[in-house]
C-alpha cells in the first residue's frame, strides 16, 4: 500500500509512506524532507551555523556586565 504523506520541505518531492515505511525522515524541526543527499549536507551546514549563532549568543550574554 502507497499512502501520500506530504512533499519535501527542501525540494518539493511528493513522499510517500509505502507499506508502513516512510520514504523520508523529519529533521530536528519536524519538517518533512526526502532521502537526496543533498538535502542532508544541506541540513547539515545549516545545523551547524545555528549551533554556531547559538555559541556567538550565550557568550556574548554571559560577557555583559550584571
Amino acid at each position: 500500500m502507497k499512502e501520500y504523506v506530504g512533499q519535501c520541505s527542501v525540494c518539493g518531492r511528493d513522499i510517500y509512506c509505502e507499506d508502513g515505511f516512510l520514504n523520508g525522515y523529519t529533521d530536528s524541526e519536524g519538517r518533512l524532507s526526502c532521502y537526496d543527499e543533498k538535502h542532508a549536507e544541506k541540513e547539515h551546514v545549516e545545523n551547524e551555523r545555528t549551533n554556531n549563532e547559538r555559541t556567538n549568543s550565550e557568550r556574548t550574554s554571559s560577557e555583559r556586565p550584571s
